[in-house]
């Protein structure tokens, strides 16, 4: 889930002070941007892969399965949290591959909210795939915001 935050400032250019105050709008525009942000429902956390598969992508599926297991026990054993490895290669993933649009080796987070999905793939896990501690932080603290 992607929240924007949109912050307004004033510059007095009449008393020549150039410096920047945040007006009263900014602190309205932050607050109702905070009152927006829902926790989700449900996440799924889904590694989408081929059969044949690569030293990243069995790496990737590695880290994030250890992270959520590791990490969120009690949101996976309740259902709160989903892991999920689909090989899009199956028959039987076909639907669930064509919903995500997973065409090969990827992380898709879905956090469903008020029973709407809202997948994105997540890009940045294979920059980490090189450090599995940087790894799990980012995808420790990327579930947490959504929770």
């Amino acid at each position: 889930m992607f929240v924007a935050l949109i912050i307004y400032a004033s510059i007095d250019m009449d008393k020549g002070s150039g410096q920047s105050a945040p007006s009263e709008q900014g602190s309205d525009t932050r607050k109702v941007a905070a009152q927006n942000t829902k926790s989700a429902d449900k996440i799924q956390v889904f590694l989408f892969h081929n059969t044949e598969r690569c030293y990243s992508c069995i790496t990737i599926g590695k880290f994030a399965k250890e992270t959520v297991e590791q990490n969120f026990p009690n949101e996976l054993k309740s259902g709160k949290i989903e892991f999920k490895e689909v090989n899009i290669d199956l028959p039987e993933n076909e639907e669930l591959a064509t919903k995500f649009r997973a065409t090969g080796s990827s992380l898709f987070i879905n956090p469903i909210i008020d029973g709407k999905d809202n997948i994105k793939e997540d890009t940045q896990v294979w920059r980490l795939v090189s450090n599995e501690q940087s790894f799990v932080n980012y995808l420790s603290e990327k579930i947490k915001k959504l929770l």
